[in-house]
């Protein structure tokens, strides 16, 4: 079921259709209303953004009004629902069309209002895909079915092998800290199918059938098994070694910043400039919903329409991590250039920028990007420190710090990029390979931040969302909160 949705305070129906209602209203028999729970604030936003870029009316509340309720990720039965809870809420309100978010992305994509079909609707009640009962696994099956690659299967937050999975993952740092690619390639893929079963695995016999796992790992898998512990994981973790690079990589700029061309000294300088700011902590605990709403505020004062979207693992569901991205971008393509420079000295006018270090636009030939090697993207970017203000807490507010420092990427990407920018900065890493491995081997296109291409057609595809992306490829649309192989 839905959770409870807060009470909107009271506003008249021709109100909560003006704070929405573009200018330019080409399309005034459509009044979109796109429902929350599921769809969180900042997807909400941004789509919001997106359709009256294109013309359409969407209203901040439901009401009369509304003629299409899109929702996404949410079953048919949850969808009747919220509409039931709504008609208590708002009686005598007609009941619209309740629409999965296909509707909405085929429309943005035509430039216009789509013919409702029928796989479009969510009316017709449709039994749950998950267990009412988190805690209790689905059985395993006789003969385990996992595709081979990760952008194939959903891989949530929380699953039922973290122990196992963890164990390889340990080998998998320890070998990326040796510079051993394949080694830790092999890991993570076999770590990472583990994610994916929706039943936990309790005897080797289990791992049959399932791609990526190879000796060394199915070894690890029948010791922790046996034994409870694996000696080799263990070994690793104590290792001097190991907890260095792993506190190095932690509290540093980590491996993305050492591409951007840091210099030794630089790194050096800020790493310790991090411990002392954290007081040697290693896990920087961020208050995401904060920062965004910081930062928000801070671009659209220097630029009015812009807009900013959390990605990374936040995106993805985790509830911390060690730093945190925003992508920044405007629905009108070529005005998010000198932005960046514009938010950064705004920021610094408040005092807010411990450190950073801006890396310019390398944008060109869109059709030249396809080229790229290497992940890493062209988009205009600042790599910064923040000081973030923390709220007083306790009777003593003196005794309690005033903020902490948090470790922020901003990135700027023109509008017809940011579908692909936003896939490809939402993660995981490991993810993001596979499926550009898949689009590569299987479909003969180039798939990076910036386009998907088909390089014998010398082509760009043009989408207006993530799911355009799946779509192109053949693949199930997944979720950020299913990406995190």
């Amino acid at each position: 079921m839905l959770p409870k949705r807060r009470r909107a305070r009271a506003r008249s129906p021709g109100a909560a259709a003006a704070c929405s209602t573009p200018s330019s209203v080409l399309f005034p028999d459509v009044a979109i209303y796109l429902a929350e729970p599921r769809m969180g604030r900042s997807r909400r936003s941004f789509l919001t953004r997106l359709a009256l870029s294109k013309g359409f009316r969407v209203l901040d509340v439901y009401s009369s009004e509304v003629t299409h309720v899109v929702m996404e990720q949410t079953s048919a039965e949850e969808a009747v629902c919220w509409q039931e809870q709504e008609a208590t809420l708002h009686p005598g309100c007609p009941c619209p069309a309740l629409l999965d978010i296909t509707w909405f992305t085929e429309s943005m994509a035509a430039g216009q209002p789509v013919p409702v079909e029928g796989r479009h609707r969510l009316e017709v009640p449709e039994p749950r895909k998950r267990p009412p009962n988190p805690v209790a696994p689905a059985p395993a099956p006789a003969a385990a079915v996992m595709p081979a690659y990760a952008c194939q299967r959903s891989t949530p937050l929380m699953h039922h092998n973290s122990s196992l999975s963890e164990a390889l993952e340990t080998l998998a740092e320890a070998a990326g800290f040796e510079g051993s690619e394949g080694r830790l390639l092999s890991f993570r893929r076999a770590a990472s199918v583990l994610k994916a079963l929706p039943w936990p695995v309790t005897e080797l016999s289990q791992l049959q059938g399932l791609p990526h796992f190879g000796e060394h790992s199915t070894s690890v898998i029948q010791e922790l098994l046996e034994r409870g512990v694996c000696e080799e994981v263990e070994r690793v973790r104590c290792s001097e070694r190991y907890r260095t690079m792993k506190v190095r990589r932690r509290v540093g700029p980590g491996r993305a910043t050492a591409h951007m061309g840091m210099r030794q000294g630089t790194l050096t300088q800020l790493w310790g400039q991090r411990r002392s700011l954290q007081d040697d902590k290693c896990q920087v605990e961020t208050n995401a919903e904060a920062l965004q709403q910081l930062v928000e505020a801070t671009v659209r004062q220097a630029l009015p329409g812009a807009t900013v979207t959390l990605t990374g693992g936040f995106r993805r569901g985790k509830p911390q991590g060690h730093d945190v991205d925003f992508l920044i971008t405007h629905p009108e393509e070529g005005r998010e250039a000198g932005l960046l420079p514009s938010v950064l000295r705004q920021l610094q006018s408040q005092d807010l920028v411990l450190y950073h270090q801006h890396q310019r636009s390398r944008l060109g030939d869109p059709s030249r990007l396809a080229q790229q090697s290497h992940t890493m993207d062209a988009f205009e970017r600042s790599l910064c420190i923040l000081r973030l203000p923390l709220p007083s807490k306790g009777a003593d507010p003196e005794s309690q710090p005033a903020w902490k420092a948090v470790r922020v990427d901003l990135v700027v990407t023109p509008w017809s990029q940011f579908p692909f920018a936003l896939l490809g900065w939402t993660g995981s890493q490991l993810f993001e390979r596979e499926l550009r491995r898949f689009s590569r081997k299987e479909k003969g296109l180039c798939l990076n931040s910036h386009g998907l291409f088909d390089p014998e057609q010398r082509t760009c595809f043009h989408v207006a969302s993530e799911e355009d992306i799946f779509r192109h490829l053949g693949l199930t649309y997944l979720p950020p909160e299913q990406r995190n192989a």
